[in-house]
């Protein structure tokens, strides 16, 4: 072989050799391309991940807040009720007494009367006896309906329940005690449905 074809066999393989690295170089980069694209796939995905985590969370949250809301909502409700239904079992209460008492304070005129009639002398046993059951059976009718007598004589005098018409001057009695009871005063339930008519001693 001539020197020429020497030196071009050596260019040649020079050619093959640069060849081979290129392709080299090329698999290197195509491999360096799909770890990059890979990675960015991965960092996209991550990424998608953390979102939808971030979306649920935020959901969850939002869930929870709307629970809270409508329990709050719910237990407020309740209370409300609650009040109300009390509130209208007092009033009504309260409306049933005074229009019971509007009807029982009609009929103690006739009471006072079978009173007095109690205290009064007379030398007839059964007309005194007859009168003494119908006093009892009033009395009791009107404990049944949850009337009571106050019991004023010996106390303070208290302008809420009674009403002075007299005042006398006792030294056996302390100042602005009730003297002496004139007519009886009632309550229904606590309530004043007739005021007491007294005689106020050292006023």
């Amino acid at each position: 072989m001539t020197k020429t074809n020497k030196k071009k066999g050596r260019r040649h393989k020079s050619s093959k050799e640069t060849e081979k690295d290129t392709e080299l170089e090329k698999e290197e980069n195509t491999s360096a391309e799909s770890e990059e694209v890979k990675e960015a796939a991965d960092t996209a995905e991550n990424a998608t991940e953390d979102t939808k985590k971030k979306a649920e969370e935020s959901e969850t949250e939002k869930l929870k807040k709307e629970l809270a809301e409508a329990n709050d909502k719910y237990l407020r409700l309740m209370a409300e009720y609650d009040n109300f239904r009390k509130r209208s079992a007092k009033e009504r209460l309260e409306l049933t007494d005074t229009a019971k008492g509007n009807v029982i304070n009609g009929f103690l005129p006739v009471f006072d009367n079978f009173e007095r009639a109690l205290g009064t002398e007379t030398q007839d046993a059964v007309y005194k006896q007859g009168v003494e059951m119908i006093f009892n059976q009033f009395s009791d009718a009107l404990k049944k309906l949850n009337v009571e007598v106050m019991e004023l004589a010996g106390k303070e005098f208290d302008p809420n329940v009674a009403t002075a018409v007299s005042t006398v001057d006792d030294p056996d009695l302390g100042e602005n005690i009730v003297a002496q009871v004139l007519q009886n005063g009632y309550t229904i339930g606590g309530k004043v449905i007739r005021h007491a008519m007294v005689i106020v001693a050292n006023p």
